[in-house]
């Protein structure tokens, strides 16, 4: 006859006992639903599963359970335990909850940035040399996050959009390292290469802001003013004796491997590698987000076009991998799952591109509440197409609230709820 199984409460738990969960793959957030408890961590866990007892393998454990602290003298009755279908709606609030702390984080992250990239943009006038410093800090922190054992999870920013001027920047920074990383890049390159980027326009500094902030089409001189801003970012970084590389970068930002662009037309083969990343990056964003809202396209449709119609701008390679580290779905387009239903893509990871994390469109729950899937965990979901805004229902774009200016950041990867 096999042995009855053995059972422990949730404070009996300790490490090296080996646990059976009785519980469905999707009720849990543990990668085996039979493994033997390695750290605190776990406890921690199994406690928050809210269960009564839990089932346990005295024979593959390392030790014995806890001794049970003794029950009040005078305790008042316990309640009832909960359903399975009460137990499993607590689980999967508080993975809810866990992932909207996560995102809530990665906001943050992105504001405290972008108010870092401001302040460098006002002390470059005045004090260059301090805001060559603030610009290391900011790449240093992203070098860190990007270059972990597992790379950076990709995140469109939930919070109110960041003023263009400094969300740019960062946009094309944060998307140049990810692109570094992808394409092998070592920390030494990837701190280059971020730096160059988050002060790739730092020669606007010198063009008006009529020029700049022009929503019209520019005439042919307010035009060739304009591209003057890569000359005048060159002689700036040069004052600065800024690294050769960045130099490059803001030099030849603007130049395409097809010989088009400028400020001298220059082929692939003379374009310095990490500039040919940044063309990349800042063309994908500048697509996104234009000075006029209403002409920006999604993440999906600025890959498309860049891919398609664009291709011989780019290096092929760099493109490539762009394109694999973004996903086929970036952070920031509307979706259509494979069972009808419409979700926005939160974030991603370069190493999972068909398996996002998304706010889906529910009318039954309140905006304020709507569900968060990571499809990571989620294989009977899969993503069948992408689509604009104008194909959604009114009520469900103003639910799922797409940002008119898209803005990106990262966190270090983890597993997600």
């Amino acid at each position: 006859m096999p042995e009855a199984p053995a059972y422990i409460t949730p404070d009996q738990l300790c490490v090296g006992l080996y646990i059976q969960l009785e519980l469905a793959w999707w009720e849990h957030n543990f990668a085996f639903s039979n493994f033997k408890i390695k750290d605190e961590a776990q406890i921690k866990a199994l406690r928050a599963l809210g269960l009564q007892r839990l089932r346990y393998d005295p024979a593959r454990s390392d030790c014995v359970p806890r001794t049970p602290q003794p029950a009040p003298i005078e305790a008042p009755a316990e309640a009832p335990p909960p359903s399975a279908e009460e137990q499993a709606r607590q689980l999967r609030a508080a993975k809810l909850s866990v992932l909207r702390k996560r995102l809530a984080e990665v906001d943050r992250k992105f504001i405290q940035a972008s108010k870092q990239v401001k302040a460098l943009n006002q002390t470059l006038r005045n004090r260059p040399e301090d805001a060559i410093k603030q610009a290391g800090a900011v790449v240093g922190a992203l070098v860190e996050a990007m270059l972990g054992e597992d790379g950076a999870a990709l995140h469109s920013i939930n919070g109110k959009a960041a003023d263009n001027a400094y969300s740019h920047p960062l946009n094309v920074t944060v998307l140049s390292m990810l692109l570094g990383r992808q394409l092998g890049f070592d920390a030494e390159a990837c701190h280059i290469l971020g730096l160059g980027a988050l002060l790739h326009d730092m020669g606007k500094l010198e063009v008006p802001s009529k020029v700049l902030l022009k929503a019209e089409p520019l005439t042919r001189p307010e035009q060739q003013l304009l591209q003057l801003h890569s000359e005048f970012g060159l002689r700036r970084g040069q004052q600065l004796m800024l690294d050769d590389e960045v130099l490059r970068i803001l030099h030849e930002h603007h130049e395409y491997c097809d010989g088009s662009g400028y400020p001298r037309g220059l082929s692939e083969a003379a374009i310095g590698r990490l500039s040919r990343v940044v063309c990349i990056t800042n063309h994908f964003d500048n697509l996104c987000n234009p000075l006029n809202p209403r002409d920006g396209l999604s993440p999906h449709e600025a890959l498309s076009t860049m891919f398609n119609q664009q291709r011989q701008r780019f290096d092929e390679v760099a493109l490539r991998a762009f394109i694999r580290c973004m996903g086929i779905y970036p952070p920031g387009s509307l979706v259509q799952l494979d069972n009808g239903r419409h979700g926005l893509v939160l974030g991603m990871h370069p190493s999972l591109p068909l398996k996002p994390t998304l706010i889906l469109y529910d009318p039954e729950v309140p905006k304020e509440e709507a569900l968060i899937v990571n499809l990571e965990h989620e294989p009977q979901l899969a993503i069948a197409r992408s689509v604009r805004p104008a194909q959604l229902a009114p009520a469900e774009l103003d639910y799922l609230n797409p940002r008119q200016q898209l803005s990106y950041y990262v966190e270090p990867r983890q597993p997600l709820p």
